[in-house]
Parts: structure tokens; sequence; C-alpha cells
């Protein structure tokens, strides 16, 4: 993955992939799927996702980059 995604993009592909949310938990927004909470970055002054923690993002959530780019 060399590009960054629009924040809104990225949660709507992450609903797409079962999960809910984003819901404020305190200082940071989550998401949640299947009872597990995955932390996401809040749409601060509309900037992109980068390519780098995107990547870390979908780790911890457990989705390939391939099954998030058919999404």
């Amino acid at each position: 993955m060399s590009t960054s995604i629009n924040y809104n993009e990225f949660i709507k592909k992450m609903r797409k992939l079962g999960f809910q949310g984003p819901y404020s938990g305190g200082k940071h927004l989550f998401m949640r799927r299947r009872g597990a909470d995955l932390l996401v970055p809040g749409p601060h002054h509309r900037k992109d996702i980068g390519p780098d923690l995107l990547l870390r993002i979908l780790k911890q959530a457990g989705v390939s980059k391939k099954e998030f780019e058919r999404v």
C-alpha cells in the first residue's frame, strides 16, 4: 500500500469488513468487531491516513491488505 486513504473512505471500508462504529472511548475513537475493540485515529483536521499507519491498523484488526483493498 503506497497511498494515503481518506478518513471517511477508511471508515466505510472497515464497516464493510464487519466493524461497527467509530465510538468515542475517551481520548481515542474505537471500532468494534466480534467483541474486540480496535483503536482508530480521529478525523483531525481532515487529514488522510498515511500508508504506514493504515498498515499498522490493519495488522491490529487482523485484516490483510488484499482483503482491505477488495472492499
